[in-house]
């Protein structure tokens, strides 16, 4: 855990109190947005086994997503849906995802320094990027559950109406078992149209009509 703390300690030690960690994810599903967060935690902060979000077991990351929520200084989600992905591309739609966030939270704290994941971002708050920021910064692994957790709720939520694509499951990455289901049910609303099997799927049905 200390290492995690390393950031935070330094920009600490400069007198800098407002810090925001940001991380994304849904760079890799077909379907869905790409969402972001940003979380600013208190200094004495402290949740013991808070690691990148993708380490963490289902059941811990929503256990982690309450007790951030509840502790956190400040905290907000930005949300890129897949047709400003598919208009933008998935990094320019990512780093607007990460400045929503970024923006939201300012309006809560006068945010003093942001630290990324990996992401270089053109803000005028002071950032640092930091390659594998999630497993490195206590800030970013805090913003990595709850970015990871409010996307699957999404996922949770379009399986309940679409049960038979799996999205409970895959969460919308291409799976060997989601490739099926699209082939088999076709597709729905939300699907990023940019992305190759979709793609495919689109310029199969466009040929097919001619």
């Amino acid at each position: 855990m200390e290492d995690l703390y390393k950031y935070e300690k330094e920009l600490y030690n400069k007198n800098v109190k407002y810090i925001g960690g940001v991380d994304e994810v849904g760079r890799g599903p077909l379907i869905g947005p790409v969402v972001a967060a940003c979380v600013v935690l208190p200094k004495d902060f402290i949740l013991e086994g808070l690691d990148d979000s993708k380490k963490l077991s289902e059941k811990k990351r929503e256990l982690f997503y309450e007790y951030i929520e509840e502790h956190a200084v400040a905290w907000a989600v930005g949300i890129v849906g897949p047709e400003k992905v598919d208009e933008v591309n998935i990094y320019a739609a990512t780093k607007i995802a990460m400045k929503e966030a970024i923006n939201s939270v300012s309006k809560q704290v006068k945010l003093e320094h942001v630290l990324i994941d990996a992401m270089p971002l053109e803000i005028d708050i002071p950032t640092t990027s930091i390659i594998k920021g999630d497993a490195k910064s206590i800030s970013i692994a805090a913003a990595s559950v709850m970015a990871k957790v409010t996307r699957d709720r999404m996922m949770y939520e379009l399986d309940i109406n679409y049960p038979q694509y799996g999205f409970g499951a895959h969460k919308g990455y291409p799976t060997k078992k989601h490739l099926e289901a699209i082939q088999k049910y076709g597709l729905i609303d939300g699907y990023r149209k940019s992305y190759g099997p979709v793609k495919e799927i689109l310029e199969g049905e466009k040929n097919a009509t001619k």
